[in-house]
Protein backbone atom coordinates (compact mmCIF):
# COMPACT_ATOMS: atom_id res chain seq x y z
CA UNK A 1 0.00 0.00 0.00
CA UNK A 2 1.10 3.32 -0.75
CA UNK A 3 1.82 5.31 2.00
CA UNK A 4 -0.02 9.26 2.40
CA UNK A 5 3.37 10.71 1.85
CA UNK A 6 4.60 8.95 -0.93
CA UNK A 7 1.09 9.53 -2.61
CA UNK A 8 1.49 12.74 -2.14
CA UNK A 9 4.69 13.56 -3.47
CA UNK A 10 3.68 11.31 -6.69
CA UNK A 11 0.96 13.61 -7.33
CA UNK A 12 2.81 16.66 -7.22
CA UNK A 13 4.87 15.39 -9.53
CA UNK A 14 7.83 14.40 -7.15
CA UNK A 15 9.96 11.34 -7.66
CA UNK A 16 9.01 8.40 -6.27
CA UNK A 17 10.68 7.62 -3.52
CA UNK A 18 11.34 3.89 -4.44
CA UNK A 19 9.97 1.62 -7.39
CA UNK A 20 7.81 0.50 -4.32
CA UNK A 21 5.75 3.38 -4.69
CA UNK A 22 5.19 3.63 -8.30
CA UNK A 23 1.68 2.04 -9.52
CA UNK A 24 0.93 0.41 -13.24
CA UNK A 25 -1.72 -1.46 -14.77
CA UNK A 26 -1.59 -5.11 -16.20
CA UNK A 27 -2.11 -5.91 -19.48
CA UNK A 28 -5.44 -6.38 -18.47
CA UNK A 29 -6.18 -3.04 -16.95
CA UNK A 30 -6.01 -4.04 -13.28
CA UNK A 31 -4.37 -1.16 -11.66
CA UNK A 32 -1.53 -2.67 -9.31
CA UNK A 33 1.13 -1.73 -7.16
CA UNK A 34 4.74 -2.34 -7.22
CA UNK A 35 4.87 -2.62 -4.27
CA UNK A 36 3.81 -6.34 -4.38
CA UNK A 37 7.27 -7.31 -5.50
CA UNK A 38 9.14 -6.10 -2.67
CA UNK A 39 11.79 -8.85 -1.93
CA UNK A 40 11.53 -10.27 -5.33
CA UNK A 41 14.92 -9.73 -7.88
CA UNK A 42 13.29 -7.99 -10.70
CA UNK A 43 13.59 -7.69 -14.25
CA UNK A 44 12.19 -4.89 -15.59
CA UNK A 45 11.86 -4.94 -19.77
CA UNK A 46 10.45 -2.67 -22.45
CA UNK A 47 9.12 -4.80 -25.18
CA UNK A 48 7.87 -5.03 -28.99
CA UNK A 49 6.06 -7.75 -30.91
CA UNK A 50 7.63 -6.86 -34.22
CA UNK A 51 11.10 -6.10 -33.21
CA UNK A 52 14.70 -7.85 -34.15
CA UNK A 53 14.68 -8.58 -30.76
CA UNK A 54 11.07 -10.18 -29.82
CA UNK A 55 12.57 -13.33 -29.85
CA UNK A 56 13.82 -12.47 -26.69
CA UNK A 57 10.43 -13.44 -25.18
CA UNK A 58 11.56 -17.07 -25.45
CA UNK A 59 14.73 -16.37 -23.64
CA UNK A 60 12.57 -14.07 -20.68
CA UNK A 61 10.46 -17.02 -20.40
CA UNK A 62 13.19 -19.35 -19.66
CA UNK A 63 15.06 -17.23 -17.28
CA UNK A 64 11.63 -16.63 -15.26
CA UNK A 65 10.97 -20.46 -15.28
CA UNK A 66 14.41 -20.98 -14.20
CA UNK A 67 14.74 -18.77 -10.88
CA UNK A 68 10.83 -17.72 -10.42
CA UNK A 69 10.99 -20.25 -7.48
CA UNK A 70 14.16 -18.37 -5.61
CA UNK A 71 12.47 -15.03 -5.91
CA UNK A 72 12.49 -13.84 -9.50
CA UNK A 73 9.83 -11.86 -11.29
CA UNK A 74 10.29 -10.61 -15.40
CA UNK A 75 7.67 -8.07 -15.45
CA UNK A 76 7.57 -7.20 -18.82
CA UNK A 77 6.24 -3.22 -20.31
CA UNK A 78 4.83 -3.35 -24.00
CA UNK A 79 5.93 0.25 -25.77
CA UNK A 80 5.68 1.24 -29.30
CA UNK A 81 7.89 4.18 -28.69
CA UNK A 82 10.83 2.40 -30.95
CA UNK A 83 9.91 1.93 -34.63
CA UNK A 84 6.37 1.59 -34.04
CA UNK A 85 7.23 -1.95 -33.34
CA UNK A 86 4.39 -2.41 -30.80
CA UNK A 87 1.29 -1.63 -32.62
CA UNK A 88 -0.97 -3.96 -31.11
CA UNK A 89 -3.29 -3.31 -28.55
CA UNK A 90 -3.19 -4.67 -24.70
CA UNK A 91 -5.29 -7.51 -26.10
CA UNK A 92 -3.25 -8.20 -28.74
CA UNK A 93 -0.16 -8.14 -27.14
CA UNK A 94 -0.90 -10.70 -24.83
CA UNK A 95 -2.40 -13.07 -27.11
CA UNK A 96 0.59 -12.81 -29.31
CA UNK A 97 2.82 -13.32 -26.00
CA UNK A 98 0.93 -16.18 -24.94
CA UNK A 99 0.58 -18.13 -27.98
CA UNK A 100 3.78 -17.52 -29.85
CA UNK A 101 6.20 -17.32 -27.11
CA UNK A 102 4.33 -19.20 -24.00
CA UNK A 103 5.23 -16.65 -21.60
CA UNK A 104 3.60 -16.87 -18.56
CA UNK A 105 5.38 -13.81 -16.54
CA UNK A 106 3.57 -10.57 -15.81
CA UNK A 107 2.87 -8.38 -18.52
CA UNK A 108 2.01 -4.84 -18.51
CA UNK A 109 -0.37 -2.51 -20.81
CA UNK A 110 1.31 -0.75 -23.05
CA UNK A 111 3.79 2.38 -21.94
CA UNK A 112 5.23 5.20 -23.08
CA UNK A 113 9.50 4.62 -21.91
CA UNK A 114 10.78 8.20 -23.17
CA UNK A 115 9.66 11.51 -23.42
CA UNK A 116 7.95 13.78 -21.21
CA UNK A 117 4.99 11.54 -21.45
CA UNK A 118 7.07 8.06 -20.21
CA UNK A 119 5.48 6.31 -17.59
CA UNK A 120 6.18 7.31 -14.06
CA UNK A 121 8.28 3.97 -13.71
CA UNK A 122 10.49 4.70 -16.65
CA UNK A 123 10.66 8.31 -15.76
CA UNK A 124 11.98 6.78 -12.56
CA UNK A 125 14.56 4.20 -14.12
CA UNK A 126 15.60 5.88 -16.50
CA UNK A 127 17.02 9.02 -13.67
CA UNK A 128 18.59 7.09 -11.34
CA UNK A 129 22.29 8.81 -10.94
CA UNK A 130 23.56 5.08 -10.91
CA UNK A 131 22.34 2.27 -13.16
CA UNK A 132 19.20 4.31 -15.00
CA UNK A 133 20.12 6.50 -18.20
CA UNK A 134 18.39 6.39 -21.14
CA UNK A 135 16.51 3.48 -22.27
CA UNK A 136 17.07 3.69 -26.40
CA UNK A 137 15.41 0.87 -27.87
CA UNK A 138 12.97 -2.12 -27.35
CA UNK A 139 14.31 -5.25 -24.88
CA UNK A 140 16.48 -2.95 -22.58
CA UNK A 141 16.10 -4.23 -18.74
CA UNK A 142 16.38 -3.10 -15.89
CA UNK A 143 17.63 -5.58 -12.74
CA UNK A 144 16.50 -4.66 -9.77
CA UNK A 145 17.74 -6.43 -6.47
CA UNK A 146 15.60 -7.71 -3.98
CA UNK A 147 15.66 -4.85 -1.35
CA UNK A 148 14.33 -2.82 -4.66
CA UNK A 149 17.92 -1.39 -5.44
CA UNK A 150 18.17 -0.74 -9.45
CA UNK A 151 21.29 -2.48 -9.90
CA UNK A 152 22.30 -2.50 -13.95
CA UNK A 153 20.98 -0.93 -16.97
CA UNK A 154 21.46 -4.22 -19.39
CA UNK A 155 21.47 -3.39 -23.24
CA UNK A 156 18.76 -4.93 -25.75
CA UNK A 157 21.31 -7.02 -27.54
CA UNK A 158 21.76 -8.57 -23.53
CA UNK A 159 20.44 -11.98 -24.56
CA UNK A 160 18.24 -13.27 -21.31
CA UNK A 161 19.85 -16.87 -21.01
CA UNK A 162 22.98 -15.65 -21.54
CA UNK A 163 25.99 -16.82 -18.79
CA UNK A 164 26.31 -12.62 -17.76
CA UNK A 165 22.84 -12.13 -17.55
CA UNK A 166 22.17 -15.22 -15.46
CA UNK A 167 25.04 -14.54 -13.13
CA UNK A 168 23.57 -10.73 -12.59
CA UNK A 169 20.32 -12.73 -11.76
CA UNK A 170 21.60 -14.96 -9.68
CA UNK A 171 23.56 -12.43 -7.60
CA UNK A 172 20.12 -10.23 -6.74
CA UNK A 173 18.41 -13.11 -5.87
CA UNK A 174 16.61 -13.05 -2.39
CA UNK A 175 18.83 -14.49 -0.03
CA UNK A 176 16.90 -17.67 2.00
Amino acid sequence: MITTLALSLTLAGAPPMSLYDLNVQTIDGKDVSLAQYKGKALLIVNTASQCGYTPQYKGLEELYQAYKAKGFEVLAFPSNDFGGQEPGTNAEVKQFCELKYKTTFPLFAKVAVKGDGAHPLYKYLQGLPKNGGEVNWNFNKFLVAADGTVVAHLPSKAEPMSDSVKQQVEAVLPKK
